[in-house]
């Protein structure tokens, strides 16, 4: 083939950063079918700023779309940008132009995995809590992963088991109005506890979305634990 060989846009070398993002696009991002394009899109803008600080990329302008009729609709935050060699790079560890329900295993180094969670959390996960009323005193707190993907959360419930010991809950829920399905894998209390506590290990973790690390950190002070 003519021509120079393709600049890279995004520096593929693994690091704390680097496999959050990674986590991210596996919950929010996409690929086109051109062999070129990703794009990553969020409701939340911090979301989307967050995914293009871990990469390291500057100079691509954040754009807007709506869901519905414009200034109608929700306001979804976009990030699309061309990289030839991320696009292959992203290939080689588990992606497709089709991830959305065929993604499985993705190919990271042990030791970045709670940074990949992170951002897997961070878009396709939950934290919630609440008071038991059967017992007294009793307040329940969950830490959940969804996926239309279930070999996805296979590989994660399996990481998981392997680093934590812990095992967990999937079910398939289905949405009010909505043919599609998705899987929920499920943490309770202990097995929640440990999850955050190796999620936000790091005291120096460069990137993260700040309203669910808080809202993980105002239910862990109700049971006197802390991340």
């Amino acid at each position: 083939m003519r021509g120079g060989k393709p600049k890279g846009l995004v520096k593929c070398v693994w690091s704390p950063e680097f496999t959050y993002a990674i986590g991210l696009l596996a919950a929010d991002g996409s690929l086109s079918s051109n062999g070129r394009h990703i794009d990553f899109t969020s409701k939340d803008k911090c979301q989307v700023e967050n995914f293009s600080i871990a990469l390291g990329i500057k100079g691509i302008k954040i754009g807007e779309k709506f869901s519905g009729r414009v200034g109608d609709g929700t306001v979804y935050y976009r990030l699309q940008f061309g990289d030839v060699l991320f696009y292959r790079f992203l290939q080689k560890i588990g992606f497709s132009s089709a991830k959305s329900t065929t993604l499985g295993a993705i190919e990271i180094p042990d030791e970045y995995f709670f940074d990949f969670l992170r951002g897997v959390f961070d878009g396709d996960g939950c934290i919630y809590s609440y008071w038991d009323k059967r017992w007294k005193s009793s307040f329940m707190f969950y830490v959940s992963f969804i996926s239309a993907a279930p070999d996805f959360l296979i590989w994660i419930r399996a990481n998981l088991n392997k680093y934590l010991k812990i095992h967990g809950h999937v079910d398939t829920r289905k949405p009010d109005g909505k043919r599609k399905q998705y899987q929920q894998l499920k943490y309770a209390k202990k097995e929640s506890l440990l999850i955050l506590k190796q999620m936000y290990k790091n005291p120096k973790i460069a990137v993260l979305l700040p309203r669910k690390y808080l809202k993980a950190k105002e239910i862990l002070a109700i049971v006197g634990e802390q991340i």
